[in-house]
């Protein structure tokens, strides 16, 4: 199975995608867009097209998108919102299934811990990924996480509904 993790938001997205295969995870593509813009509509605009070409290269058959989570500083809480926006449009304009998950439920499913810091985080997702080079940015970081984080799920699903 191949997920795309997005890691949203609007000047700086984190993007991922990963693969299992034979019960090994490989990461396919990971990186930060970098919306271009000097407005609003415009780095959104980016931000939707650089995450279609990713899409258009890899093929995802899920998109697992990190869910908003309620932030003192309202304008960040609405920029992440719309950059969020962007990524739902891409899943629904590719026919790719979306799940959301909460920062607190990736850590558990990469870490092992809820309370696990961005550095842990970052260090498990290169082990499980056998990474030979460091995400750019802690949105990469995250992003490759959340995918991990919709594998690990997935696969608990399927055996669940299997019994």
């Amino acid at each position: 199975m191949r997920v795309m993790g997005v890691d949203p938001g609007l000047t700086r997205a984190g993007f991922a995608v990963v693969e299992e295969s034979g019960g090994k995870l490989k990461a396919l593509e990971f990186g930060t867009v970098r919306a271009a813009g000097e407005d609003v509509p415009a780095q959104l605009a980016d931000l939707r097209a650089r995450l279609a070409q990713a899409v258009d290269r890899h093929r995802p058959e899920a998109m697992a998108v990190e869910r908003l989570f309620v932030t003192r500083n309202q304008r960040t809480a609405i920029r992440v919102g719309q950059a969020s926006a962007m990524a739902l449009l891409v899943a629904a304009e590719g026919g790719i299934p979306v799940t959301e998950y909460g920062p607190l439920q990736v850590k558990q499913a990469v870490v092992g811990v809820g309370s696990a810091t961005k550095d842990q985080v970052s260090f498990m997702v290169g082990r499980l990924l056998g990474l030979t080079e460091k995400p750019d940015t802690a949105d990469a970081s995250d992003a490759l996480a959340l995918a991990i984080c919709h594998l690990h799920s997935y696969r608990l699903a399927v055996k669940a509904a299997a019994r």
